[in-house]
């Protein structure tokens, strides 16, 4: 009964090196090759290595010959701090341990860091306090990752160089880790890396792998070694188990092609002879022990080292005979789980002449990590309010996650794919609008914007979401009335509505129809309104025309009056007889039409008609001859206009009219006989004018029209 028990442990075993020659090892090995001969370059492919609190842009190559860079890119928080001030510029840290960055504000405080998806990565975060805030104080505060609790960070000493690492497949492309400020001192951090591994490492059944222990036993003084003699940059610390004696080699340990650990040479070299390990477990944990073994010694034909594996008393692993040279690495398949003391024993077998070694060893406890993704529409939501109205609070990273700690002022439904269901941003500072962003939270229940100063009328798509169950924005400075259709929810108690103390804003249904009334007879005003403008701008057009054609007619009266027989433009002929408006007589050149100048000085003025039976040339010489005659029984030329197709005389008013119109039947004025002999005699000293050469002219002007 206890053989079979015995066989069965041993089949959930875990060896990897030299003996394992099962298929499935060879498939290992095979794969191991494949991917590991970049690893083992040496390479830093993959690596993140980010230096906190240095300068956004730093980037250096540590002493451990790996190149870093600012943090400042990944967080949008926190302090940058110093250590140099309390050890000197060149204490004994590395380069990317001696800056820090802390945290005074806010609760939780994220760094998003984008990776592989799928990727298996040592993820590591380091802390060094060395009282660089002069207090003497160190902090004790909390780790997380994702959504889960990672470790409480507490420093022993304030000298302490703490590391945390966590082996992890990552299920998405962006890892959120988190400070959590607890309230016993300022979270700080040094630096934070990860570390590509091969997906067939640290293999588990369940969960993450966060590191207790990892021991390199033999060396006589402390040690530490990382990388380059690392290829994953594990730490491994020098371990000298109770002054155990211990065995070593000058020769190199290869473990190239036998195993995907990559322990490193200089840590498989030295070994410690030892019975038993052992060590105290966390409450409810559960464990994973990964040994590895390498013979050191060129053992004699009459030599064996073989021993076998127990736990707690029980049987473990074996009987195991360390290969010469090459590492073998024996792990449980499945989880320990935890008592008080987890207690390993190297027996030797009956057979064998030399006593158990161990030269390296790694304990992990299992982590249960959640990587909860946030809804991308509620992320572009709140990341759009944020910077909508400048929001400067703890809000960086998955808003919902770690979801004890979500972003200061949310709160977060409790399921799988977390959703914002509250929002409180009172007495932020707010001003502007009510953000557009805000129905994007499709299942907000309770929405505080009280206490700011929001301006504008409240909108009405805050009426249209439909989990939305608080609405609180009390004084503000919101103006207009509240939607129709947000009282009638409040009403219904379907909407626990408070918009109280905000003194433009009206807050009942018959402001609501009073704001309808006001629309009502703003149509109506609009309607009248309209029109009267349209006749205003008319009349101010129309007035600022004949302005104009006053001023116009001014500057013609002015030019005509102060010297006579001034050339005209044909466009002042039209401005002067209103575009011809009035015909008064017509005559051999054409039609006579009646001007007024600006101060209602009347004018005739006589266009030449196209159709005429005078020429042109006859025009230009009767103009010509009446500008230097001048008789009083003839009307005086005060001007003219010649242009190439417009011509015209412009003569004094007469405005008793012609003969013909006083001697007609049609007029009620008799003229006396006195006044007809005069009106003769007046006519027949035009004879006098024939020593002047214009005998053509009056005569052919000489009838009833024409006196």
């Amino acid at each position: 009964m206890y053989a079979a028990k015995d066989k069965a442990k041993r089949k959930r075993i875990m060896v990897m090196g030299a003996s394992a020659h099962t298929l499935f090892g060879f498939l290992q090995i095979a794969l191991a090759l494949a991917l590991l001969l970049p690893v083992q370059a040496a390479d830093q492919s993959g690596f993140i290595s980010l230096a906190c609190g240095t300068p956004e842009g730093t980037r250096f190559t540590d002493s451990s010959n790996v190149s870093y860079v600012s943090d400042a890119p990944y967080i949008k928080s926190g302090v940058s701090g110093s250590i140099s001030a309390t050890i000197g510029r060149a204490g004994p840290y590395p380069r990317h341990m001696k800056m820090l960055r802390s945290f005074p504000q806010g609760i939780r405080n994220c760094y998003n860091v984008s990776i592989v998806k799928g990727i298996k990565y040592l993820i590591r975060a380091s802390f060094l306090y060395e009282n660089y805030d002069g207090l003497n104080v160190p902090p004790v505060f909390d780790l997380y990752i994702g959504n889960s609790f990672w470790e409480t960070v507490d420093f022993t000493d304030i000298h302490m160089e703490h590391f945390i690492d966590l082996i992890h497949i990552t299920s998405s492309k962006d890892v959120h880790i988190c400070l959590i400020n607890t309230g016993n001192g300022v979270p700080i951090i040094s630096s934070l890396e990860f570390r590509p591994l091969l997906n067939i490492t640290y293999q588990t059944v369940s969960g993450s792998l966060s590191l207790d222990s990892r021991l390199d036993f033999g060396p006589k003084d402390y040690q530490e070694y990382r990388y380059p003699y690392d290829a994953y940059d594990r730490i491994w610390s020098s371990f000298n188990y109770n002054g155990d004696e211990s065995v070593t080699t000058n020769l190199s340990v290869s473990n190239i092609e036998q195993n995907n650990y990559q322990v490193p040479s200089i840590v498989m070299k030295t070994a410690s002879i030892l019975k038993d390990i052992s060590w105290t477990t966390r409450n409810l944990s559960q464990y994973y022990v990964f040994m590895h073994f390498s013979e050191v010694l060129e053992l004699q034909p009459n030599q064996s080292r073989v021993f076998n594996i127990t736990l707690n008393g029980n049987f473990f692993y074996g009987p195991l005979t360390p290969s010469y040279l090459t590492t073998l690495t024996v792990s449980n398949e499945d989880p320990l789980d935890a008592t008080d003391e987890l207690a390993f024993s190297l027996i030797s077998t009956e057979n064998a002449t030399l006593p158990p070694i161990i030269n390296a060893l790694e304990i992990y406890y299992v982590k249960d990590v959640i990587e909860l993704e946030a809804n991308q529409e509620d992320v572009s939501a709140i990341t759009n309010i944020k910077l909508s109205y400048g929001i400067k609070r703890d809000w960086q990273g998955n808003p919902c996650v770690p979801m004890e700690y979500p972003w200061s002022g949310l709160r977060c439904s409790n399921a799988t794919d977390p959703r914002i269901i509250s929002l409180n941003l009172s007495a932020s500072g707010l001003r502007g609008e009510i953000s557009s962003y805000i129905p994007n939270l499709t299942r907000l229940q309770t929405l505080d914007l009280s206490h700011n100063e929001l301006t504008g009328e409240l909108p009405e798509f805050l009426a249209n979401m439909p989990n939305l169950r608080v609405l609180i924005l009390t004084r503000n400075k919101l103006t207009g009335s509240v939607p129709e259709v947000l009282l009638q929810r409040a009403e219904a108690k379907s909407l626990a509505l408070s918009v109280g103390e905000n003194p433009d804003l009206c807050t009942s249904l018959k402001c609501d129809n009073m704001r309808k009334n006001n629309k009502r007879n703003s149509y109506f005003l609009l309607l009248i309104a309209l029109p009267l403008s349209i006749i205003m701008v008319t009349l101010v057009i129309y007035k600022r025309r004949r302005q104009r054609a006053e001023q116009l007619k001014r500057s013609i009266q002015k030019r005509l009056l102060s010297s006579k027989n001034q050339q005209v433009r044909y466009s002042e002929i039209l401005a002067i007889t209103d575009n011809l408006k009035t015909a008064i007589g017509e005559g051999g050149f054409g039609k006579v039409y009646l001007g007024v100048l600006s101060d209602k000085i009347q004018v005739a003025i006589k266009l030449l008609s196209a159709s005429s039976r005078q020429g042109s040339n006859e025009f230009k010489a009767e103009a010509q001859i009446l500008a230097i005659v001048h008789h009083r029984n003839l009307v005086s030329l005060v001007g003219y206009c010649d242009e190439a197709e417009n011509k015209a005389l412009i003569y004094e008013f007469m405005a008793n009219g012609n003969l013909r119109k006083n001697l007609s039947d049609s007029t009620t004025k008799v003229l006396s006989w006195m006044q007809r002999l005069q009106i003769a005699l007046d006519a027949a000293q035009v004879n006098q004018l024939q020593g002047w050469n214009i005998c053509t002219i009056v005569a052919s002007r000489l009838s009833f029209t024409e006196i």
